[in-house]
């Protein structure tokens, strides 16, 4: 074993092949770029293809190469399952697949795992009866979790060598020039499939959206795309906002969100010109409300908002409060719509978004960002992967990428779920290091990381009860009790990489 900077134990031998954390930017390398198999196509070619099975036929696709898919239609996917579907028909086995998340949707991957038509799977995220098949040990190879801006960084420096990348494109025309704001299926921004698209040996565009040359605004232009093939349909537009969108009545999540709103506008970077990034659900999105009014109250706008966006965000837009949204996920319809329709709500690749390598990620430029989490301990380690029982639950996504560069991270959590403490002694996995994480916010208060003794000072008139970060986990305890250790195997079912391609933590069998 090796231990990292945190002191998590790495088997060695991954620790020979990824390295371990060092740091939130010791890592951080100048590197060559990538270079992928291009095929010219010449004046008389035609890109469409008559099916999945078709396409699968012209790339070539065979046993041990990679493939990828984006998760853009979330719950709403249709894609993932049908492709996989057609290449277990098709007999092709060993694939490694590396679609930028997988959700409760794609449960069919596990007999595809069982049958070894899948071996390999690096991801941001595993969800429900996926997840849980995977923490039981189900693959002989660990699963790779990677940020969202860990997983861009990845493409592009080769560590993640795409030889297909199939692609739900809400609207493509024959020669795949795909946007996501036209169609039956309209996802948004499509961010995360862009940076498949740019490094892919080959790109299948797969439409039930087939509209006339030239189809505009180009999101992912004609020269990245191979084969464009036409279906019934590629997936369901209510999913994507399944779960993403809640509005919450619930007096713990208010309170919560009452907290964080009141740490954001009496912090010294809530001015004319501030920027932030929310998530989703009932806290974060109560988070943007108060936001608006203290906005309102004290006449400040936004130079621009980042990330995930939601229809409360678009509001903030359309009121004139935010000046730009940064878009490399949308997470409901309203928020499609806007980004087809509002010059100043504007698509980016997720390379862009949040790579630690790209030029300039957008993020360096994040003033707030408030994070969601599974658990936090007295370190300020952030854990989003795994479950109070051990279980792989949840998605790293943007988690450690923003909270590092922003100029003050907040994640924001109840003290307690249901019996099970949120503030803990060690969280069961890293993913986000406690050096990136500012202020946890929970309903009966905050706890400043003592490493920030510039917010320390700042907040000393906050009139919101501040405590230590021991002080919020003996409340846990004396409600919840001491947690028993999770008991598990010797099995490395995960592993979890920081941004920068290093180890941060693994995850062994339950």
């Amino acid at each position: 074993m090796v231990k990292n900077k945190l002191n998590r134990e790495i088997p060695a031998p991954y620790a020979d092949q990824y390295g371990v954390y060092g740091g939130e930017f010791a890592n951080i390398q100048p590197y060559d770029e990538h270079a992928r198999h291009i095929k010219p196509v010449k004046p008389d070619h035609s890109k469409l293809v008559a099916s999945i099975h078709d396409a699968i036929v012209a790339t070539g696709l065979k046993d041990g190469m990679t493939i990828s898919f984006h998760h853009h239609f979330r719950e709403g996917d249709y894609v993932m399952n049908m492709v996989m579907a057609e290449i277990a028909k098709m007999g092709i086995k060993n694939l490694s697949i590396a679609p930028s998340s997988i959700a409760n949707v794609h449960e069919p991957l596990i007999e595809h795992i069982k049958n070894g038509v899948v071996t390999n799977i690096t991801s941001s995220g595993l969800r429900d009866k996926v997840g849980a098949a995977i923490s039981s040990g189900i693959m002989e190879n660990p699963v790779v979790i990677r940020s969202h801006g860990g997983r861009a960084r990845a493409i592009a420096r080769g560590d993640i060598h795409i030889d297909v990348a199939f692609l739900g494109a809400p609207s493509s025309d024959e020669y795949g020039n795909i946007n996501g704001t036209k169609g039956k299926a309209t996802c948004g921004s499509l961010g995360y499939a862009m940076i498949d698209a740019k490094y892919a040996d080959q790109v299948v565009a797969i439409t039930d959206s087939l509209v006339p040359y030239p189809n505009t605004p180009i999101s992912i232009p004609q020269t990245d795309v191979d084969y464009v093939v036409q279906v019934d349909s590629i997936g369901d537009p209510t999913g994507i906002a399944k779960g993403a969108t809640r509005f919450t009545k619930n007096p713990k999540e208010l309170k919560i969100a009452e907290y964080a709103a009141e740490v954001i506008t009496k912090s010294a970077y809530f001015k004319n010109g501030f920027s932030f990034q929310t998530g989703t659900g009932g806290s974060s999105l109560a988070v943007a409300r108060f936001l608006r009014e203290a906005m309102l109250k004290q006449d400040i706008k936004a130079s621009f908002a980042l990330g995930g966006i939601t229809n409360s965000m678009v509001d903030l837009l359309k009121e004139g409060l935010v000046e730009k949204i940064i878009d490399v996920q949308d997470f409901d319809h309203p928020s499609a719509v806007s980004l087809g329709d509002n010059a100043d709500h504007y698509e980016i690749d997720a390379n862009m978004y949040a790579s630690p390598l790209s030029k300039g990620a957008v993020i360096n430029q994040l003033d707030i960002a408030i994070l969601s989490a599974l658990e936090i301990d007295t370190d300020f380690n952030v854990n989003v992967i795994t479950g109070s029982d051990g279980i792989i639950r949840g998605a790293s996504g943007g988690h450690s990428d923003t909270s590092a560069a922003c100029k003050m991270s907040m994640v924001i959590a109840p003290l307690v779920r249901g019996r099970i403490p949120t503030i803990v002694e060690n969280v069961n996995t890293v993913v986000t290091p406690g050096a990136s994480v500012d202020v946890v916010v929970t309903e009966v208060g905050v706890a400043i990381n003592p490493d920030r003794p510039d917010l320390i000072e700042m907040f000393k008139q906050l009139k919101v009860p501040q405590f230590s970060i021991e002080a919020l986990k003996e409340m846990a305890y004396k409600i919840t009790g001491t947690p028993e250790p999770i008991k598990y195997g010797d099995k490395v079912v995960a592993l979890i990489e920081y941004r920068d391609g290093t180890l941060i933590d693994v995850v062994h069998n339950v």
